[in-house]
């Protein structure tokens, strides 16, 4: 006889277990302790065998059937419910294993070596401070696009909305990273396109009219500082280098017989090769005998360190510039852009190499050092030949 809700709850204890079957193999197994479990007896393989279908009162009568049926629609299908009940357990375990945070952390350890230090810092803060308490300890693979969208409106709601478009861009490539090594299905945050506010890069300050780039160059000759922050000023428009290679160049880098700089860039983490124009050599070895003998060219107060970050900005604010509206360290390479291209006339492509930007060509090289470099090594003579004529008579070389 099958049983009732009122059979179940009424069943008593006693000095050893009972079994009270329902149907289909379903039955109740009361306990001398009084504990109620639900237990579910079939046969496969020829063997027979028991599952747990829950615990009363928190599974139910009409719960157990469903859960009864179920099993034997596995049954049906020549499945062994108890070792399905196992593989999904384990597939529950491993999804846990495979949180975001810990595909997260193991994508920035494969990839951090290859960027920049400051790069690989920010990335990783980013992560820490405003995904990983919301969603890092999910599993990877069952994070959908709305529950990604709320961690970027949490991001946006502070008003850092380009914080939470690079939150997006990393959290895109977590999820390609888990994608390619077996952790997810899919890539959500590409459903979000569109669904944040656009941003746009803002660019750095810099001078481009060469009337004023003549003022700046003068100011420079006049600077007060020291001689080790005024070569650095004499040398970043020749060089028109990112601000961190200009500060951690070193001496061991340089051949100044060959004219040459060889250095790792910053970003792209490629050899670079800079052609030194005579005025940055004769810069190069009048500094030499000051700091020649140290580890970097331009040594901060501490001469085993190079010179802060705030080194340049700080001497072109003590010189009266505004590093938000004027001039800033990173400001040179848009004012070499800018002139070279316009006023000297030098191809896009040979100022794109020696800005040490990945230019894909016809043959699909994105950036190769010594690409285009007799040009290069002709433009960046030209170049410091045209600073020092503009620094004397800057209204005659304006078109």
């Amino acid at each position: 006889m099958a049983l009732t809700d009122l059979m179940v709850r009424n069943a008593k204890p006693g000095n050893k277990q009972q079994k009270l079957f329902d149907e289909r193999g379903l039955f109740l197994l009361v306990t001398p302790a009084g504990g109620k479990w639900w237990r579910l007896k079939y046969r496969f393989g020829g063997k027979e065998k028991s599952l747990s279908m829950g615990v009363y009162p928190d599974v139910g009568l009409k719960d157990a059937r469903e859960r009864r049926d179920a099993a034997r629609k596995l049954l049906a299908n020549g499945v062994d419910p108890g070792i399905e009940r196992k593989v999904q357990k384990a597939a529950v375990i491993e999804r846990a294993a495979n949180s975001f945070e810990i595909v997260a952390r193991e994508w920035y350890a494969k990839h951090a070596p290859g960027w920049a230090p400051g790069h690989g810092e920010k990335v990783i803060r980013r992560l820490e401070r405003d995904v990983f308490p919301w969603i890092g300890a999910r599993p990877i693979a069952d994070v959908k696009a709305p529950e990604l969208l709320t961690v970027l409106r949490r991001i946006e709601d502070r008003g850092v909305l380009e914080t939470a478009h690079r939150a997006l861009q990393n959290c895109g490539q977590v999820f390609r990273y888990a994608v390619a090594t077996g952790r997810a299905e899919r890539d959500p945050s590409g459903d979000l396109k569109g669904a944040l506010p656009p941003w746009r890069t803002k660019n750095y300050a810099s001078i481009t009219d060469p009337a004023k780039v003549a003022e700046m160059l003068r100011a420079f000759d006049a600077f007060t500082g020291t001689f080790v922050v005024q070569c650095a000023l004499r040398l970043a428009p020749l060089w028109f280098v990112r601000p961190g290679e200009l500060r951690k160049a070193r001496w061991a880098e340089f051949d100044l017989d060959r004219a040459e700089w060889r250095y790792k860039a910053s970003k792209t983490r490629t050899e670079h090769l800079v052609p030194l124009a005579k005025q940055a050599v004769a810069t190069l070895r009048e500094l030499h005998g000051l700091t020649g003998q140290r580890e970097y060219v331009f040594p901060g107060r501490d001469p085993k360190k190079p010179m802060s970050e705030a080194a340049v900005n700080a001497a072109l604010r003590r010189m009266g510039f505004d590093t938000k509206t004027e001039i800033t360290g990173h400001g040179f390479r848009a004012m070499a852009r800018t002139i070279l291209h316009e006023q000297l006339r030098f191809p896009g492509e040979v100022i794109e190499h020696q800005l040490a930007h990945s230019v894909p060509d016809a043959l699909g090289t994105a950036y190769n050092r010594t690409r285009f470099i007799d040009d290069r090594t002709k433009m960046m003579q030209a170049w410091a030949d045209y600073l020092d004529a503009l620094r004397v008579k800057p209204q005659v070389l304006t078109v």
